[in-house]
């Protein structure tokens, strides 16, 4: 259920709820990652619906009327996929396959389909397995076809076991499977940590798409694939760097994002190991997003779930290229907003006084790299000589742009 496949762009409209707990101006931001995400997946959205609700409709997450009006368009326009922003549940997933006659996705099974695109060691792609079954078990229906061959002879299938009985044990028993095949992978790859030797260990963090493998590639002069779309990079890259005199391996992880599906932060705990044994976090976020406080948030929620929130940290606000700010006319009398900001008066805000040491950079131009670099080599010196007092094999620092950064790997 993993095999990797070019997507040829399908027709999707997508559909959100305003609530009390989610106003219009933050559905209509989950909306555009939404589209970014199904553009991502492989889909161009047609249309958007959104709808105001006390509480989402138990039945279909969405009012009768709203369900039919939906229904006419997608029948109409001949679209073949409707997304919602938020997770289903099996009754109102099945419910609204019924009414609409197309398929329906939530949010979280986009992303685990993104997911099971962009995985490519046997790592990954185990992980994502894991993740896309624990979602699939309860969401089974009557219309399932097989995961495979049926197994069969005596004894294998207990006295009026229904299809669906037996889909559901096939599940279970390959997620079992799944998560022995990961416990040896873990094994191994805690084996490769320790192996590691006398050598701080630095891991990248930040939301999904603001430029840590780019930035992973312009300090480890390595080739880490990067592109513009969300969770480009869901392996693990380590790669050993060298700074004036100090050398260090820099990990780079995969992006967070807004209600992450349960059941992906369960099967990448694992790869996450990789955050909670570093010594130095350094968290990377894109300043020209309009939302980059929010994302900050939800990385250090992730960050506090799997205890890595009190580890020494750099914030390093990146694409400063691509900020962009309103100016306001010196008669123009109407409040200010967040779009009136400017990057002078953002640094001069809260980020003034975080605890953190904080830079601010474009990872494409290498605009203030050297600045970076130094505030990097002073944070992984603190804990290099706290750590190994008495190590020998550093020299004096020199200060070289071309041999500050050793691609050896």
């Amino acid at each position: 259920m993993l095999e990797k496949k070019e997507h040829n762009y399908e027709k999707a409209v997508l559909v959100g709820v305003v609530t009390q707990h989610q106003d219009e101006d933050k559905l209509q931001e989950y909306m555009d990652e939404l589209e970014f995400l199904a553009f991502t997946a492989g889909a161009t959205v047609d249309k958007r619906f959104t709808q105001k609700l006390t509480q989402p409709d138990s039945k279909t997450f969405i009012g009768s009327g709203k369900a039919q009006e939906i229904r006419d368009y997608v029948k109409e326009h001949e679209i073949g996929t409707v997304i919602f922003d938020d997770e289903l549940s099996p009754s109102q997933l099945k419910n609204l396959e019924r009414e609409m006659e197309v398929k329906i996705l939530d949010r979280t099974n986009l992303i685990l389909d993104i997911f099971a695109q962009r995985a490519t060691t046997s790592y990954a792609r185990t992980q994502v397995e894991l993740a896309q079954y624990q979602y699939l078990l309860p969401r089974l229906t009557r219309m399932w076809t097989h995961l495979e061959r049926q197994k069969g002879g005596i004894g294998m299938r207990g006295p009026g076991e229904t299809e669906i009985e037996t889909d559901r044990r096939i599940i279970r028993d390959r997620i079992s499977l799944l998560k022995d095949k990961l416990k040896t992978i873990d094994k191994q790859m805690a084996t490769q940590r320790n192996n590691r030797g006398k050598v701080v260990r630095v891991a990248l963090v930040g939301y999904t798409n603001v430029g840590k493998s780019t930035l992973m590639n312009a300090l480890s002069k390595s080739e880490v694939f990067a592109e513009n779309k969300l969770f480009a990079t869901l392996d693990t890259t380590v790669r050993k760097v060298v700074i004036g005199n100090l050398p260090f391996l820099l990990t780079d992880t995969v992006g967070f994002i807004r209600k992450l599906p349960t059941q992906l932060v369960e099967s990448f705990k694992s790869t996450l190991d990789e955050v909670r044994e570093a010594d130095l976090l350094i968290h990377v976020v894109d300043i020209s997003h309009e939302s980059f406080e929010d994302h900050i948030d939800s990385v250090n929620q992730i960050l506090m779930e799997i205890n890595a929130h009190q580890k020494p940290m750099i914030m390093i606000f990146n694409k400063i290229d691509d900020f962009s700010y309103e100016k306001k006319d010196e008669d123009d009398l109407t409040p200010s907003t967040r779009k009136n900001i400017s990057l002078e008066e953002w640094k001069n805000t809260w980020m003034a006084k975080s605890k953190y040491p904080t830079v601010f950079i474009s990872a494409l131009t290498k605009e203030n790299f050297p600045e970076m670099k130094k505030m990097i080599y002073d944070e992984v010196m603190k804990i290099h000589i706290s750590r190994f007092p008495y190590n020998d094999f550093l020299f004096e620092y020199f200060d070289n742009d071309e041999e500050e950064t050793n691609p050896s790997s």
